[in-house]
């Protein structure tokens, strides 16, 4: 597949490309352009035209072509999921399911970009502003940057772009080298959409050089980025050079928290879906699991024996539950993750395995609440590590000792105790009575700590993406 810069099919100017591999398979399914420091430079300079050119549709004609845009989405809804299922090696039943997200994320950002209302401030609320009148409105910030990770490409998508777009600014994508191919055919239906040129479009490269040429760029005026906390960080720093706005969504290793009273076979059954869907590769997928002593080895034993019934296969079958990594590489990470929690006091119950870009479900159990999992050491797989406390106090503590808040979550009865560990905890979001793998589109989604910067969803996105003007009638009265 090649770029689009400008409207048009682009390869890199020096004609270099990267292989996009199935991860399951270990086979090729295309190219993408690896793109130098000049398509960089056109593609900035095409946005910094095409968004003045864009930021002059008014906004129900915009939201006209975004649903055109899910008209067409529809209509290639399965090359689309068999592309994503491919490059990212999930099963093809999650990739489907995120193929179907985009036509709810799409409609409910055009829904408020059409109440965007500004504020009217009267005249006489203070002294000597007896004779004034004061009008905000919304503009678009200019040339954002929408940086998306490997694991939900399409849902950031979703998230960037649809409301970067909406807004008015121009949005420049910069997808994952692991698995660009689904986004580029997602930003040629954009265009196709009507979308005019230079106001959507994607570069492809490795992210050390392409990325770092696009967050560096002067005319590239705001920054959404999903992805690790030292990319966030290097981005950050980058960013202030030349004060571009920035929104970071980064990494998270979310507590689990299971009470005395708990539901366990409700807390098994949400492990199931908040730790090994997109086999574990989730920023807010729960990642510690801390559960009173007194049920620790009934959740344990449970734990096991529902994994089980997962039904491992091809990705390409609709019976399949779990796949792969995103490559062998972060299979071979996950790996010598699990063998220091083993170092470091835990025991391996279940899995701990690995065959390609294939790690088997695991189970770690006895794991000491000072190893490295149970702090900082976020696992991106389908890793159940558990830890046991006495008391919610001690559960909060080991929660909270993470330099990570992105989400988290209580298991108990006692909706009062729930609601009260809920509100210590120090995260951007907990789940109460489920798994910390939560994200509506319409929710603001964001973290404490080293897990982000700035919130995203159909509630708060928008603030993001644009810059509050004030005009002022002076004596007007």
């Amino acid at each position: 597949m090649k770029m689009i810069i400008n409207g048009q099919f682009s390869d890199a100017s020096d004609g270099a490309v990267i292989e996009v591999l199935n991860p399951a398979t270990g086979h090729v399914l295309d190219t993408v352009p690896a793109a130098t420091q000049s398509d960089v430079d056109a593609a900035v300079a095409a946005a910094v035209a095409g968004q003045k050119v864009w930021a002059k549709v008014p906004v129900h004609e915009r939201g006209d072509i975004l649903l055109t845009f899910v008209t067409l989405v529809d209509e290639a809804k399965e090359r689309l999921a068999q592309t994503l299922s491919q490059e990212t090696g999930k099963p093809i039943t999650e990739a489907r399911g995120e193929i179907a997200n985009i036509p709810i994320a799409f409609k409910a950002f055009v829904e408020k970009a059409k109440h965007l209302y500004g504020a009217v401030i009267p005249n006489g609320l203070e002294k000597n502003q007896e004779n004034h009148v004061l009008l905000t409105l919304r503009e678009p910030l200019g040339v954002v940057a929408c940086i998306i990770p490997f694991n939900f490409p399409c849902d950031l998508f979703d998230q960037k772009v649809a409301p970067t777009l909406l807004a008015g600014n121009a949005a420049i994508v910069k997808p994952s080298t692991d698995n660009p191919l689904t986004l580029c055919i997602l930003t040629e239906l954009l265009v196709k959409a009507g979308v005019p040129a230079g106001a959507v479009q994607i570069i492809t490269g490795r992210g050390s050089q392409v990325g770092s040429w696009l967050v560096a760029h002067p005319d590239v005026h705001a920054i959404t980025l999903t992805g690790s906390t030292e990319v966030g960080i290097e981005t950050y720093k980058v960013a202030a050079n030349h004060l571009a706005h920035i929104a970071l969504e980064l990494g998270g290793n979310d507590a689990f928290i299971v009470a005395e009273d708990g539901d366990v076979d409700l807390a098994v059954e949400e492990l199931i879906w908040g730790r090994m869907y997109n086999t574990g590769q989730v920023c807010c997928a729960s990642k510690r699991f801390l559960v009173h002593n007194s049920i620790k080895d009934e959740f344990t034993q449970k734990a096991i024996a529902r994994i089980g019934q997962i039904k491992l296969g091809e990705i390409s079958s609709p019976e399949t539950q779990l796949g792969c990594l995103i490559s062998e590489k972060a299979a071979i990470t996950v790996e010598a993750q699990v063998a220091k929690v083993v170092e470091q006091g835990g025991t391996v119950v279940l899995g701990g395995t690995r065959n390609g870009a294939f790690y088997a479900p695991t189970v770690i159990a006895n794991v000491p609440k000072t190893a490295d999992v149970a702090i900082d050491d976020e696992i991106f797989g389908p890793v159940v590590p558990i830890i046991g406390f006495d008391t919610l106090d001690e559960a909060i503590q080991i929660a909270n000792a993470s330099k990570f808040g992105l989400c988290g979550c209580i298991f108990s009865a006692d909706f009062k105790t729930a609601y009260a560990v809920a509100s210590k905890l120090e995260c951007g979001g907990v789940i109460i009575n489920g798994a910390s793998f939560f994200r509506s589109f319409e929710m603001p989604f964001g973290g404490y700590k080293y897990s982000g910067i700035g919130t995203e969803g159909v509630l708060s996105t928008f603030d993001e993406v644009t810059q509050t003007k004030t005009i002022v009638l002076k004596n007007v009265i």
